[in-house]
């Protein structure tokens, strides 16, 4: 189903691990000074929460790339999910500064949870 998804949303016809929808346009990586400007309709009307996007997630591609660098699923889906809320925040590895950022603070994120290459 990602693979399909892929296609029909950014126009690549293969699978990936993981997809990021974003619902807010951002300046600058994480900077929500400017939250005000958005629609309510942006908003949980229940929580009042702000919604940034939507994740997929490939389980198939969990398995088999926690197998691949020898890491638990549980691990593996942690670093997708760390990588996806990035990319709701405005972060991108498009650059190589921008990758190198990215590529930071999902390290950081997943070591303050514990996260480690060799988490079981």
């Amino acid at each position: 189903e990602i693979h399909e998804i892929n296609k029909s949303e950014r126009g690549i016809d293969s699978p990936t691990d993981v997809l990021s929808f974003p619902m807010l346009d951002f300046d600058k990586p994480n900077d929500l000074s400017y939250i005000e400007k958005y629609p309510q309709d942006y908003f949980n009307p229940e929580t009042d929460e702000l919604l940034l996007g939507d994740i997929v997630i490939s389980l198939e591609k969990v398995k088999s790339q926690a197998e691949a660098y020898g890491h638990s699923d549980k691990r593996e889906i942690a670093f997708l999910v760390a990588h996806s809320c990035l990319h709701l925040f405005g972060y991108d590895h498009i650059d190589e500064n921008d990758r190198m950022e990215m590529e930071k603070l999902q390290n950081e994120i997943l070591e303050k949870k514990g996260y480690t290459r060799d988490y079981e």
